[in-house]
């Protein structure tokens, strides 16, 4: 492998088209990351292909099987170094050797300890020019959740709330619909949809008595092979199990397109903890927080990774988003401002007991962009 590796203006344009190409199966690849190859023998692009589902074919085989007899001779762009394993699909790496690809081109080592260069030591064994580190920063974004996971063991956590323009989250009476127009309530559809799991809290639940699931999945649709049925999971984090057996996310067909959990504290009643699973709810008693009985959100994150979640989506009231953003388990905020004023009785978006300057949390804004009439901050916690 060429050390510092160079790349052409060509080798760029291919490898930010594998990149799209990645983009096309972020909904559905869960718990895989979303990867993307592109095959280029002499200067014309041969293949195409990505990762469409979890336990399917990887990008590389469904680039190889376009490219036919073509590949022999083909540079690959990969998204993601190939894999030397053999999982629920065969070693890509292998696929690519016995197709006579001459050359690979990779945007960045895989994370995963059964990967971690062995692919591409194993493609350059069998003589193949190997080169990575093009493009890295844009391929690492499309699987920062895969990332975090297999380097540390927890997911990537995104915390969405939506606001008025002096920062209220609801009326003093709990009324909140809708603080942001159709676009954000959109854009918000596809966030949901983009997540392993969505995570609430069990004052949401009685309040709202929300469905938290994806909907106008049509509209989410970009062709044929890109159809999204994957609803995302869910838990509720119910230190007491106050959770109604009358809840709309309790209701028996969630539970034939997602897993639902809850998670309670360890002291929690053993009788009501038979009641909801006899409703085919997943009870996970964790342990309480030292200072009280609420379930400690650093274990309910250990849990989630556990279970192969990448991407967790906190949707909660101004209380549990609090607690992820005061404990630094929020990777990115995303804050919908809406255009109007709601008052000095209405609900503050986070209730942080802050009392002075020096204690205010920092955010890094990463990009703002309009939503229609709203705006969307996307904000980083500050590392200083």
């Amino acid at each position: 492998m060429s050390s510092p590796p160079s790349f052409s203006s060509a080798d760029r344009e291919y490898m930010a088209l594998a990149i799209q190409c990645a983009k096309r199966g972020i909904y559905t690849v869960t718990p895989n990351p979303a990867v993307g190859c592109v095959l280029v023998r002499d200067g014309k692009i041969v293949g195409q292909g990505w990762h469409q589902c979890a336990g399917q074919a990887h990008a590389e085989v469904n680039a190889l099987k376009e490219a036919g007899s073509e590949a022999r001779g083909a540079t690959a762009y990969v998204t993601l170094e190939p894999c030397n394993h053999i999982g629920q699909t065969g070693a890509c790496c292998e696929a690519l050797i016995s197709a006579g690809v001459s050359r690979v081109v990779s945007a960045m080592q895989d994370p995963n300890p059964q990967v971690a260069g062995a692919g591409h030591t194993r493609l350059a064994e069998a003589g193949l020019l190997v080169a990575s580190g093009l493009l890295a920063s844009e391929a690492a974004a499309l699987n920062l959740g895969f990332i975090k996971r297999m380097q540390h063991q927890l997911p990537y956590v995104t915390c969405k709330m939506a606001m008025s323009l002096d920062g209220r989250a609801a009326m003093a009476s709990g009324e909140s619909q809708w603080i942001t127009g159709s676009p954000a309530r959109q854009k918000v559809q596809q966030l949901r949809a983009a997540s392993c799991v969505i995570v609430t809290g069990i004052g949401t639940v009685l309040r709202d008595d929300p469905a938290l699931n994806v909907r106008h999945i049509d509209s989410l649709n970009r062709g044929a092979n890109e159809a999204i049925s994957r609803q995302p999971d869910l838990l509720i984090i119910d230190s007491s199990l106050r959770t109604p057996v009358t809840a709309r996310v309790l209701a028996q067909e969630s539970f034939a397109s997602r897993r639902v959990f809850v998670a309670c504290a360890e002291s929690a009643d053993t009788e009501r903890q038979k009641v909801l699973q006899a409703l085919g709810v997943t009870v996970v008693p964790l342990p309480d927080n030292s200072s009280s009985t609420t379930v400690n959100l650093l274990s309910v994150l250990r849990f989630l990774a556990q279970q192969e979640m990448n991407h967790v989506f906190v949707e909660a009231g101004p209380t549990l988003a609090a607690q992820f953003v005061d404990q630094a388990l929020t990777d990115k905020l995303k804050i919908f401002v809406a255009p109007k004023l709601m008052g000095s009785e209405a609900q503050p978006v986070f209730k942080l007991p802050l009392a002075t300057m020096s204690s205010a949390i920092g955010l890094t804004i990463d990009d703002v962009s309009a939503v229609g009439d709203d705006w969307l901050f996307s904000c980083s916690l500050s590392s200083s």
